[in-house]
């Protein structure tokens, strides 16, 4: 039965009073929610800050600043290893100082690891000063996700769950798009002005009300719900269901051979660890010599933001689908599109010519920046900028949000902020190494064999969503919580 036009017109007048409503009603957790993600932008920003500045080093006046394949490796790894660092840091301070002001602490090493770069006179500055940045951006990775988890309302939770990954993608964008114009030494000075916003927003937006539940702040947490979901709505039996289950967990060693606690830790762990084993820290980083070593026809820079632009594209309809499809059908999806992209790329990269697919990155770099004019358009050449689309598309379709969100929704509430820098830690250890060895075995063997050993891993990552995940759409944390105390329902009983 066909609606006349009156009847669609009412119905799109409905969808739009549902969306103002909607608007209005969590308005603030909006608001708390863009403060804390801005950190999120910072740490994409700063994760990719090799791509376009490898280049523009390379074919710079400056010998000291020019690096070789070990210096290059160290320069794109060490973001990774002070990631690390951060993901310890922020297992101690969540519990310490509280989630909120674990973030706004993380803008001191941001602002002085892009100085520091920014004013850079050799090449030991320029470590310096990614290792900094990767502190920062691992206390954000091991903090944001917790404290937007906690704030967000069951309703909007899965939406909000994906911004800390929407804005880490928007921060690469921006840094790729930067690229294209501005020199390396302000690309790291503009990475300045998200962390500024992020720290004077944060000033005025409220504590998670779990963590004063935790620290016996009755009276704080309740005001901070209250500002979060509005006087007039029913935050007080929200209250009530966050300080019963809180008041259930005293975690202690013996407690994590329950299923309660091992189960959602392993499942976390794992989950951050297979994440980074797909090979996206290492891409995303050697993204533009990546290019310049397939020899693509157009413009390496240009790739890079055609990408960025791809993978924001696909994290935003992540989000939209996110508490429609479900976790683990995003998660499947996500799969099966990186492992048909990483074997296109294997397969291109083993099969075209040694000019093409086996150059070394100073090799790449030079030839390319050492003649007058570019290789002529060879639509072949396209085929690596379709696979590294398809691969970051796959990739922010599922592993890359719903990893975040999914250790935000299952590590149990006892032992959430511990356990949330656990998984950062193990993440990005895994992300040292991997970004550490690619350039190493691409100089030894061709790029064709790290994208082969990407490829297997996304076979390994379907195999573990089917067996291991479950599936927490439209699920309350304290639900969720029930189903790994009871292993078969996630529904909980009153008493």
């Amino acid at each position: 039965m066909y609606k006349t036009a009156s009847q669609q017109q009412s119905a799109s007048e409905d969808t739009s009073k549902v969306v103002l409503i909607a608007t209005e009603k969590h308005g603030k957790l909006f608001l708390a929610v863009f403060s804390a993600v801005l950190g999120n932008f910072n740490f994409g920003f700063a994760l990719v800050f090799p791509s376009p500045v490898i280049p523009q080093l390379q074919k710079g006046d400056d010998p000291r600043l020019q690096m070789d394949i070990h210096q290059i490796s160290w320069f794109g790894s060490i973001f990774t290893l002070g990631a690390a660092l951060g993901g310890v840091s922020a297992m101690v301070l969540n519990d310490r100082v509280g989630r909120k002001i674990t973030i706004m602490l993380s803008g001191v090493p941001s602002t002085v690891g892009l100085l520091v770069m920014g004013a850079a006179q050799n090449f030991w500055m320029l470590l310096w000063g990614r290792f900094l940045t990767g502190i920062a951006g691992g206390i954000t990775a091991g903090s944001i996700p917790v404290y937007v988890s906690e704030i967000s309302h069951p309703s909007v939770r899965g939406a909000l769950g994906s911004c800390p990954q929407i804005t880490a993608v928007f921060g690469s964008l921006a840094l790729y798009a930067f690229g294209l114009v501005l020199p390396w030494r302000w690309l790291a000075v503009a990475g300045e002005i998200p962390v500024v916003i992020m720290m004077i927003f944060l000033c005025f937006m409220p504590t998670s009300p779990r963590y004063h539940i935790m620290k016996g702040n009755r009276a704080r947490a309740v005001k901070s719900l209250e500002w979060l979901r509005g006087p007039n709505s029913d935050y007080l039996t929200e209250f009530n269901k966050i300080e019963r289950s809180i008041s259930s967990q005293g975690v202690q060693w013996c407690d994590l051979k329950t299923p309660l606690y091992y189960k959602p830790i392993l499942i976390s762990v794992v989950m951050r660890f297979l994440q980074q084993m797909t090979g996206i820290t290492p891409i995303l980083v050697y993204l533009e010599p990546i290019f310049h070593m397939t020899a693509i026809s157009l413009e390496p820079k240009y790739d890079a933001a055609l990408v960025g632009a791809v993978r924001l594209i696909s994290v935003a309809i992540a989000a939209s689908l996110m508490d429609k499809a479900g976790r683990k059908a995003l998660l499947f999806t996500s799969g099966f599109l990186m492992y048909l992209a990483m074997l296109s790329m294997t397969m291109y990269t083993h099969k075209t010519p040694c000019n093409h697919g086996n150059l070394t990155v100073t090799e790449g770099l030079k030839s390319t920046y050492g003649g007058l004019a570019g290789p002529a358009f060879d639509p072949v050449t396209l085929i690596p900028l379709i696979s590294s689309m398809v691969i970051i598309f796959g990739y922010a379709m599922g592993w890359g949000p719903i990893t975040w969100l999914l250790m935000s929704e299952i590590l149990p509430l006892g032992a959430r902020g511990v356990a949330s820098g656990l998984c950062v830690g193990v993440s990005w250890i895994t992300a040292f190494v991997l970004t550490q060895l690619f350039m190493h075995v691409v100089d030894a063997y061709g790029l064709f064999a790290p994208f082969l050993f990407f490829c297997v891993v996304s076979v390994v990552n379907i195999i573990f969503t089917a067996k291991c995940v479950p599936e927490t759409k439209g699920r309350t944390l304290e639900e969720i919580e029930n189903f790994f105390r009871t292993g078969r329902t996630f529904t909980i009983l009153d008493s």
